[in-house]
């Protein structure tokens, strides 16, 4: 573990606070080009997440209709109703994303999978980062917005369902997340920045309430003008 990572983690409120938490409820909203853009616009526009802190697991609700949830893990997602009846379901669902570009539709189990993985990545970050399997390396610190950020390099083990292997994360001189890189496999539409704003204290765990997705040129530059995804998020609950 490197030192950069021990003091993102203890600067979220440490390793001991999160031990104590199974589980993460989130409410929020979520907007920007890329929902109208796969023609689920307004899918997230009320939504609330749970999400597991000692496994991949993921469940929005209530989800394209009252008393409809999802239910995600990397080789399952399914719709079901708040019973557990399985209304739709799909193994291997990563696959079923193959040969996709910007512009394909998506069902709702695509949303489902895309939503859960992404949804869990961010709110259990940095905290997975001392997970089995997960590699840390720091990289060479870069100036924005007027401040160093130092910067951690993630890589993601092949069971954990997320962007891409590899992602990149920048932390203020505080060490809370600012802005993280990747690439959306699935999306298929190359690299994106994704900033962090407004973090707040919840159960003693530091959360950013308004996340901002960008895209990002192959130079460098970041098309701040376009948002693919925004999240706003209203209350967090760890249990």
């Amino acid at each position: 573990m490197t030192e950069l990572t021990t003091h993102v983690i203890q600067a979220h409120g440490g390793l001991d606070r999160y031990a104590q938490y199974e589980t993460a409820t989130v409410d929020f909203r979520s907007g920007g080009a890329l929902w109208a853009m796969k023609g689920r616009e307004g899918i997230f526009d009320r939504a609330s997440v749970r999400v597991g802190l000692r496994r991949q697991y993921t469940s929005h609700y209530p989800f394209t209709a009252p008393g409809l949830r999802t239910s995600f893990t990397a080789e399952r997602v399914a719709v079901e109703t708040d019973q557990g009846e399985v209304r739709s379901e799909r193994l291997a669902p990563r696959n079923a994303f193959t040969g996709h570009t910007l512009e394909t539709p998506w069902d709702d189990l695509h949303v489902a999978y895309f939503a859960g993985y992404a949804m869990w990545t961010y709110l259990t970050s940095p905290f997975t980062f001392v997970s089995p399997g997960f590699l840390t390396e720091e990289l060479p610190p870069v100036r924005e917005e007027g401040e160093t950020r130092r910067r951690l390099k993630v890589t993601f083990p092949e069971d954990i369902a997320t962007h891409c292997r590899e992602q990149v994360f920048y932390f203020d001189e505080a060490g809370l997340l600012r802005r993280h890189d990747y690439t959306a496999e699935v999306i298929n539409a190359g690299p994106a920045a994704h900033y962090s704003f407004d973090h707040a204290e919840f159960g003693g765990i530091m959360v950013p309430t308004r996340r901002r997705v960008h895209p990002l040129r192959e130079d460098g530059v970041v098309l701040r003008d376009f948002e693919l995804v925004t999240i706003d998020i209203a209350d967090v609950r760890f249990d």
